[in-house]
């Protein structure tokens, strides 16, 4: 089985947070102090546009979403 890129992985975790606290991809921007397209690249489903996160952008997400760091990476949840 191949293990999916660990940017798909940071995506279908982001989208799956953006769902449980029922934000839109621009109300999680404006809580990380991030841009919407951003937001954007890092969800992305095409591969052209994906980008991968810095250490800081992870943590202006986890802080976006008021949860850890580590919660924010447990892709296992």
């Amino acid at each position: 089985m191949v293990k999916a890129d660990i940017r798909i992985k940071l995506g279908k975790r982001m989208r799956a947070l953006r769902a449980k606290k029922g934000y839109s991809q621009g109300e999680l921007a404006k809580r990380a102090g991030l841009s919407l397209p951003y937001i954007q690249m890092l969800e992305g489903i095409e591969p052209k546009r994906r980008r991968s996160a810095t250490i800081i952008t992870l943590e202006k997400l986890s802080n976006g979403f008021g949860i850890s760091l580590s919660e924010l990476l447990d892709f296992d949840n």
